[in-house]
């Protein structure tokens, strides 16, 4: 599989992770996985920030595929599977509307500023 498809299949892989994030039957370990790899895709702070050069992007390359290779060894095979096929069709009328999702990302990284605050001054 070249990079442009493992880009296409990475675009469609996040939506799945999500719709297992929902799932019942996802186990817990897998869960906290899953959303810890949504939490870095939607998230606007990366580890290395893009205006680095060439280490900037490598960040994006290398951890988000990593925590979805990492999250999916803990998903069952099967639930991921139908969460993939339903995932295909997520975007078929428009971006979903649901603002309020980006809520708990923007408090985490809004906490985690202030810890980082307090500790500097």
């Amino acid at each position: 599989m070249d990079l442009k498809q493992r880009a296409i299949q990475l675009k469609s892989d996040i939506p799945a992770l999500f719709l297992s994030l929902k799932d019942q039957n996802t186990p817990l370990i897998a869960k906290l996985f899953a959303a810890l790899t949504i939490a870095y895709a939607l998230s606007p702070i990366d580890l290395i920030p893009d205006f680095i050069p060439v280490l900037g992007y490598l960040d994006d390359l290398i951890i988000l595929p990593a925590l979805v290779a990492l999250t999916l060894r803990f998903i069952p095979k099967e639930i991921f599977e139908k969460n993939r096929e339903l995932a295909k069709n997520i975007w078929a009328d428009g971006k979903p509307k649901k603002w309020y999702y980006a809520i708990p990302i923007i408090v985490i990284w809004l906490l985690l500023i202030g810890i980082i605050f307090m500790i500097v001054v």
